[in-house]
C-alpha cells in the first residue's frame, strides 16, 4: 500500500513538473509547495531534494526530443569551417556556455544556503508573488522593444548571453523561476520572446544536467536509494517527460499570440493561496 501511495504521489509530482518547468510559473517552487500538501517523504533526508531537481531531468528530454532536427543541425554545424562563425554550432553551443557560467557559480556558492532557508512554501509563496510584480513590469518595459523580424532567432550575442546568464541566477532562489528570469534576461538583451524563451529552453539542458548530478552526488549517489525510491523517480522522470512534450508546443504557440501577464496574474493568485494555507496550519 504504501509504494502504491508513493508512486501516485510521484505521478502528481510529475504532472506539476511537467506542466510548470518551461512556464515562468517556477516548477522548484510549485514541487516544494504540493511535496509538503502531499507529504511526500523518502527514507533519505536528500531524497525529495534530489527528486526535485532529477526528474526535471525528464523535461529537459521533452526539448531534447522537440528541438532534436535544431540540436542535430548545430552538431552538423558545428565547425565554423563549414558555414562560418557566426551561424556554427561552435558559436551556438559557446553561448550556452557562455551563460551557464554565472548561474552555475551563484548555485554552487548559495546552494546549501538557499536549501537551509528558502525551501520551504511560505518563502516559495512571497518570491513567486514579488517574481510576477518583476515579470509584469519587465513585460510592459522591455517586451516591445525587441527588434520585429527576429522570433525565432537564436543567433545570441555574448553580450547577450551574458545577460541572460545574469539574470538566471535569480533562479537559485525557489519561486523566482528559471525560465521567467531568462526570458525578462532575453528582454533586457534586446531579444523578442520566442526566441529568448527557446534559448531558455537549450541554456536548460545543462544547467539541469548539472544540477541533477550535483544532487545525485550530494545524497551518495542512486545506489543508497531503495527499489521504492528509485521506481519513484522513474515514474516522476516518465511523467514530467510526456506532460513537457504537450505544454511546450503550446506554451511556445502562446507566446506568439499574447503576452505572459497571464502568468505573473496566476502566480500572484497562487501564492496568496499558500500565504492561506500556511497561515492556516496547512504547512
Amino acid at each position: 500500500m504504501a509504494t502504491i501511495q508513493f508512486i501516485l504521489q510521484s505521478i502528481i509530482l510529475g504532472i506539476v513538473e511537467g506542466i510548470t518547468e518551461f512556464l515562468p510559473v517556477s516548477s522548484t517552487g510549485h514541487l516544494i509547495i504540493f511535496q509538503n500538501l502531499i507529504n511526500f517523504q523518502g527514507t533519505n533526508p536528500h531524497y525529495v531534494e534530489m527528486y526535485t531537481y532529477v526528474i526535471q531531468l525528464g523535461a529537459i528530454l521533452a526539448v531534447i526530443v522537440l528541438y532534436w532536427k535544431k540540436i542535430k543541425q548545430t552538431l552538423v554545424d558545428f565547425f565554423p569551417s563549414r558555414v562560418g562563425y557566426q551561424e556554427s554550432g561552435l558559436k551556438f553551443w559557446l553561448m550556452i556556455v557562455l551563460a551557464c557560467i554565472p548561474g552555475a557559480t551563484i548555485g554552487i556558492l548559495f546552494d546549501n544556503t538557499a536549501e537551509k532557508y528558502l525551501f520551504f512554501p511560505i518563502p516559495v509563496a512571497i518570491t513567486l508573488f514579488l517574481g510576477a510584480i518583476l515579470m509584469i513590469y519587465a513585460e510592459n518595459k522591455l517586451r516591445t522593444k525587441a527588434p520585429v523580424g527576429r522570433d525565432r532567432d537564436l543567433n545570441v550575442s555574448p553580450r547577450q548571453a551574458v545577460m541572460i546568464g545574469l539574470f538566471q541566477c535569480l533562479a537559485v532562489i525557489p519561486g523566482m523561476s528559471r525560465s521567467a528570469s531568462t526570458i525578462i534576461g532575453g528582454w533586457v538583451a534586446g531579444l523578442p520572446t520566442v526566441a529568448a524563451t527557446e534559448f531558455s529552453f537549450f541554456l536548460a539542458i545543462p544547467v539541469m544536467i548539472g544540477m541533477s548530478l550535483l544532487k545525485v552526488v550530494k545524497i551518495g549517489g542512486l545506489a543508497i536509494l531503495t527499489s521504492q525510491e528509485i521506481l519513484s523517480l522513474a515514474v516522476g522522470f516518465i511523467v514530467s517527460f510526456l506532460v513537457a512534450v504537450i505544454v511546450i508546443q503550446k506554451f511556445i504557440s502562446y507566446l506568439q499570440r499574447k503576452p505572459m501577464r497571464i502568468f505573473a496574474i496566476y502566480r500572484m493568485i497562487f501564492a496568496v493561496f499558500v500565504l492561506a494555507a500556511g497561515l492556516a496550519g496547512l504547512f
